[in-house]
């Protein structure tokens, strides 16, 4: 009977931890692709509260052909209080950037929001 039951308890456990390398190892952040944005219109938000990307806080990001990456170089709050009805946590803004795509990660040298209107 004890095997049994530490059989089934091995096997369970087992299967937990595949599940979670599994879910380690899937891919979070977009294809790392190398290339230069020069002056393009590209969506601005957080990272984890509009663009699901993995992490904790508040980061910025931008988000071009369909893929978000996260932005080094600028922080989400240069860009006025990320927490107002209309700040880069609860919308998200078209940007005009400039920069480098290295690794998945966007390195900013200019990201300037865009003014509503």
């Amino acid at each position: 009977m004890n095997a049994s039951i530490t059989f089934r308890t091995a096997l369970i456990l087992g299967t937990s931890l595949a599940f979670v390398a599994c879910e380690r190892n899937s891919p979070t952040i977009s294809s790392s692709r190398d290339e230069t944005v020069t002056s393009r219109v590209v969506e601005a938000g957080c990272g984890q509260c509009l663009f699901d990307l993995p992490g904790q806080g508040c980061t910025l990001a931008v988000r071009f052909d369909g893929q978000a990456y996260y932005v080094s170089g600028s922080s989400i709050d240069d860009h006025g209080d990320a927490h107002a009805a209309d700040g880069l946590c609860n919308a998200i803004r078209p940007a005009e950037a400039t920069g480098q795509l290295r690794d998945a990660v966007f390195v900013a040298d200019r990201i300037v929001l865009v003014p509503a209107g």
